[in-house]
């Protein structure tokens, strides 16, 4: 069994891991820049070491200040959480030739994924649909309009490395396309140190529907449902649900044959997910990307489960084997997330500042994993995530009427949060119906 962990991240995911680890007992050790000195992970753990100054690069993406820091609090295992280091196969190898156990997929798993023209071709080649697009990286606009020309319009032009939305751009035709390929190469060069392009058919409307596996040691890898993760601004997600509405039986069942083959193709281990992108005219499918990583929407499936996934992602890590019986998974009810950001509600640009106030909402079927508390800074240098607040029912009205009313009492004070946009989300008769798309965003903010 692991005795220890040094989580390798920051804010509310680490606050998250600490909380699970120590519920097991295992020892936590956080690592912190100088911005996030007073935020509630590094208090929480029992022991927190300094590894540098603000940005990311001199501090949470630093695998040798995080080694050093393993090193010299005696932790003998790293759970890297989501972002900065998470989908990176080499420090996976590092922290695993350093003598530590790696509380993740195995490195082979996430290198395998994490270029998404490779994974698509893998994923093609092992029976999982995929979209029309390219099989090698585009190299130049060239090359891009012969692909577009061949794909059919409009097209997807996103980053081959990389996740998040970052440096996706969408050409209705060819006098968009050139920009929205130069755009997408200089972001994917700056944000993930690759120019590799990829071009893929674009589907609208369509929904974003993500199933959370659960790879365990032998091969056997578990599908623990599906999260609908349409609601997004500028690609990344704001809301997510499960189960999803716009999901029938029968594509439930497929998409989740075809997550855990994915996860099998790969010898997965631990907690992923595997993303796919729903025509929503015809119902059919396509493989988007697998994430090698725990997801930031991970606790909508923990609700409706019963399941801990982080306690999973410990136990499987250190030898343990799972602490649920693999052939009695059942999901009951509804849940649903909604990501409480620091920025305009309007526009969603970041609006970082010091929190004046700060309460929670509370009550039945509601749950708030937060990063920050009253008297913190959200500094620029980071994703402006504040907090989740998920709500549960014993059905999809239920966990609605539940959300609203956490909205409505949720109180942050100091700066400007998206609160007020996901009261209007919630109140849509578009996501009320569940009848939503990508572009529910765009609609409501127009």
């Amino acid at each position: 069994m692991i005795e220890s962990v040094l989580v390798a991240n920051r804010g509310e995911i680490a606050r998250r891991v600490i909380a699970t680890a120590r519920r097991m007992g295992i020892r936590t050790i956080a690592v912190y820049s100088e911005a996030d000195t007073g935020l509630p992970f590094v208090r929480e753990a029992d022991q927190a070491l300094l590894i540098g100054p603000p940005p990311p690069a001199r501090s949470y993406l630093d695998a040798g200040a995080i080694l050093q820091a393993a090193r010299d609090s005696g932790a003998r295992s790293v759970h890297p959480g989501y972002g900065f280091l998470s989908e990176n196969g080499s420090f996976a190898r590092t922290v695993i030739d350093a003598g530590l156990t790696w509380v993740g997929p195995p490195p082979s798993a996430i290198e395998q994924m994490g270029d998404k023209i490779s994974a698509r071709n893998l994923m093609a080649a092992a029976g999982v649909p995929v979209a029309a697009g390219t099989t090698e990286p585009v190299r130049d606009a060239e090359e891009a309009a012969a692909a577009a020309a061949f794909i059919g319009y409009p097209v997807m032009v996103k980053a081959a490395a990389g996740g998040g939305g970052i440096g996706m751009s969408v050409a209705a035709g060819p006098e968009q396309l050139v920009a929205a390929f130069e755009t997408a190469r200089s972001r994917a060069e700056r944000f993930f140190g690759s120019p590799a392009i990829l071009l893929e058919r674009y589907v609208a409307p369509a929904r974003h529907v993500e199933v959370q596996i659960l790879g365990l040691p032998g091969g056997r890898v578990l599908a623990l449902g599906e999260r609908d993760c349409s609601v997004q601004r500028r690609h990344q997600k704001v809301a997510e649900e499960t189960p999803s509405p716009g999901v029938s039986p029968a594509l439930r069942a497929r998409m989740l044959e075809a997550a855990v083959r994915a996860g099998e193709t790969v010898g997965y281990e631990g907690a992923g997910t595997v993303e796919f992108l729903v025509d929503a005219r015809t119902g059919e499918f396509t493989f988007l990307e697998m994430n090698t990583r725990l997801q930031v929407e991970h606790p909508v499936t923990e609700m409706v489960t019963g399941i801990d996934l982080v306690e999973q992602q410990l136990r499987i890590a250190g030898g343990d084997g799972i602490s649920f019986d693999p052939d009695q998974v059942a999901a009951h009810g509804h849940a649903i997330e909604l990501r409480v950001y620091a920025e305009d509600p309007n526009r969603f640009l970041p609006s970082p500042g010091t929190i004046s106030g700060w309460v929670e909402p509370a009550g039945a079927g509601i749950r708030v994993d937060a990063g920050y508390e009253a008297g913190n800074v959200v500094t620029p240098f980071y994703d402006p995530l504040l907090a989740k607040l998920c709500a549960w029912g014993p059905d999809r009205d239920e966990a609605l009427r539940r959300a609203r009313d956490a909205v409505a009492s949720f109180r942050i004070t100091g700066l400007k949060t998206n609160l007020p946009f996901q009261a209007d989300l919630l109140d849509s008769e578009e996501f009320s119906d569940g009848g939503y798309d990508t572009l529910v965003v765009s609609r409501l903010r127009p």
